[in-house]
């Protein structure tokens, strides 16, 4: 079993920046590929972005490419979420995810371990 917790949600204005963390446990962590999906309300949970076991390779969803970034922390078992120019779209709340394989996969219903999940607010 994986377990996930999610840090650094918050309240911003709008063209602020914020780094959401997710720390993991129960498993190899340098062997699973990490995901953070987002949430907002009356919206169904979308796909953010998507980092490699290595860190190697990344993928983002076109509405936070050039804006967020992915990366990783073996060491720390920690997947990070850079997130600049915030926008109040960007609004929602924040999970990190995992799931068996390598590959990119951008439905939640396909990743078997989930975070509590992190508010992030962003105002104008």
């Amino acid at each position: 079993q994986v377990q996930l917790v999610e840090s650094g949600g918050g309240l911003v204005q709008a063209g602020d920046s914020l780094r959401l963390s997710c720390a993991a446990s129960g498993g190899t962590f340098s062997r699973l590929a990490m995901a953070w999906f987002r949430q907002a309300p009356g919206k169904e949970r979308e796909f953010v972005a998507h980092i490699n076991w290595s860190g190697g390779a990344t993928y983002y969803a076109d509405s936070v490419k050039g804006r967020f970034t992915i990366s990783r922390d073996n060491a720390k078992n920690t997947v990070y979420l850079q997130m600049n120019s915030l926008k109040l779209e960007d609004t929602a709340v924040y999970y990190c995810a995992t799931r068996s394989g390598m590959a990119v996969i951008t439905t939640p219903e396909r990743y078997e371990y989930w975070g509590q999940g992190t508010q992030v607010t962003v105002s104008s």
